[in-house]
């Protein structure tokens, strides 16, 4: 897996610097146990990544209007201009104990594989 074919994958990250991209993809390869990904690696090494560009990219709009990035923040449920009003119902989507992975469509997608992967015993 390599910033190429990551992008070949997600085109949704073709501006996406590949110093970025390369960082989370070796993070990545330190973190997911080759052995017990087996043929699945690259598919998690995708999503890896893609969970954690997609919040660098909420940190870095953040930063641009003058926030403070990399500030803890959940999924938008209710909010409220004037007297109108929307909430999304997000629990549909998402995993009871996946926590920072239910952050990203990407990242409930990586935990579902995970949770695939991790299953049963594992014999070298």
């Amino acid at each position: 897996m390599d910033a190429l074919t990551f992008r070949q994958i997600f085109p949704e990250f073709i501006t996406t610097p590949d110093p970025a991209i390369d960082f989370w993809l070796n993070l990545g390869k330190k973190q997911l146990n080759a052995d017990r990904w087996d043929d699945l690696l690259n598919e998690g090494l995708a999503l890896f990544t893609a969970h954690h560009l997609a919040i660098a990219e909420r940190d870095r709009r953040t930063a641009d209007a003058g926030g403070v990035p990399g500030a803890l923040q959940g999924n938008v449920t209710a909010k409220s201009v004037d007297k109108v009003s929307v909430s999304y119902d997000t629990s549909s989507g998402t995993y009871a104990d996946a926590g920072f992975w239910n952050l990203t469509n990407y990242g409930v997608r990586y935990w579902n594989l995970m949770q695939m992967v991790g299953a049963g015993g594992i014999q070298m």
